[in-house]
């Protein structure tokens, strides 16, 4: 019998235990309460204008409104808040979003005494009618209004029988012949619910305004570990950097030969550290953000270390670049998204990844 391998006990050693690379993602802050509850606790204007900025974020089809507007105040004829599909107010041309920030669930007594004012504005003629009339509620609508939404025909009985009962707060005086033609003939499809669910995705289209509204924090994951040998999409900057050691010992120099000395290699070596810190920004801010956020840096890095780079004082490419470094770590870039999430490594490794795009030379 083959005696059993390892050390005291004769239990073979458990290898070691590879953590998990933390990932890019996005965290809420402690004490923060989600997104729908926290939606229970704002004001009625907030609401109004929270639907207008989740509307503004809405897409269409393959289009966004042309313009959204809160008109919810005294005057308002109903409208909480127009969206326009295009630029003049047209019939169906324009969605109207009813704003109600109840502390219960919607129901038919909350939307009735509305469908009467609207009605009542669309007979007048003080506006178009519109493509879709939302009620939008933090709480959603309750059953029976649902129910009745998704029977639009039951709908139109419903708010007529009770228009003609004077129940849910309406005067029974007020539905004249010509107002119930008029319903009558009035496509009730146009009435439906904008649920909590899709307000918020909408609004989560803009993910900085997201993320503040609702104190959600972008965490950094790992960096991208540096590999042992230089790849494609680092030569760029690398062969720039070989430019500079060539320029320096007078000589030409090839990968090979920097790699032999110890200095440069050395060199080297800190300077792809400094990319891959770099290139673990540019992946967080794909990942968690819509726009290109590690362009707007590499933007700002550039404006600030140029006039440094390009001064008649310096005589080499390692002296551009050492300037090029000093530079970009002095930046102070509180304008840009990213500026909390920097770490060590980041500016510097910014420069050679303005190098990599071309935007900078060491060599002249």
């Amino acid at each position: 019998m083959t005696p059993p391998q390892g050390g005291k006990g004769g239990n073979a050693s458990a290898p070691p235990k590879l953590r998990k690379p933390k990932t890019n993602r996005l965290v809420v802050k402690r004490g923060t309460v989600p997104p729908s509850v926290f939606l229970h606790t704002i004001s009625d204007k907030e609401w109004e204008e929270f639907i207008a900025a989740a509307c503004r974020q809405r897409t269409i089809h393959t289009a966004k409104y042309v313009s959204v507007k809160v008109l919810g105040n005294a005057g308002d004829k109903g409208r909480d808040v127009e969206a326009r599909l295009q630029a003049a107010l047209v019939a169906d041309g324009w969605d109207l979003y009813q704003a109600k920030h109840y502390e219960q669930r919607l129901t038919p007594g909350n939307a009735y005494p509305e469908l009467v004012k609207f009605f009542g504005h669309l007979l007048a003629k003080s506006f178009p009618v519109p493509r879709k009339y939302y009620f939008c509620a933090p709480k959603n609508v309750g059953p029976e209004l649902h129910d009745l939404l998704a029977s639009p025909d039951n709908l139109r009985t419903s708010l007529l029988t009770a228009w003609k009962a004077g129940t849910h707060g309406l005067n029974a005086a007020k539905l004249t012949s010509e107002m119930e033609a008029f319903i009558n003939a009035f496509d009730f499809k146009r009435f439906e619910e904008c649920q909590v669910v899709d307000l918020l995705a909408w609004y989560a289209e803009d993910a900085n305004a997201y993320c503040k509204l609702f104190g959600i924090e972008p965490e950094r994951g790992d960096d991208p570990s540096v590999p042992a040998q230089a790849e494609a999409h680092e030569m760029t900057y690398i062969s720039e950097l070989i430019r500079a050691y060539a320029e320096a010992e007078g000589v030409p120099m090839t990968l090979p030969q920097v790699l032999a000395d110890e200095e440069y290699r050395e060199h080297l070596a800190a300077a792809r550290e400094a990319f891959y810190a770099a290139e673990g920004l540019k992946r967080f801010s794909r990942d968690i953000y819509v726009e290109d956020e590690f362009k707007k840096l590499l933007d700002m890095v550039l404006t600030g270390v140029r006039l440094k780079v390009k001064s008649p004082l310096l005589k080499s490419g390692l002296q551009r670049h050492d300037a090029a470094v000093d530079a970009a770590q002095a930046l102070t870039l509180t304008d840009s998204v990213l500026h909390t999430r920097l770490r060590g490594g980041d500016l510097p490794g910014t420069c050679h990844h303005l190098v990599n795009e071309k935007q900078l030379t060491w060599v002249r």
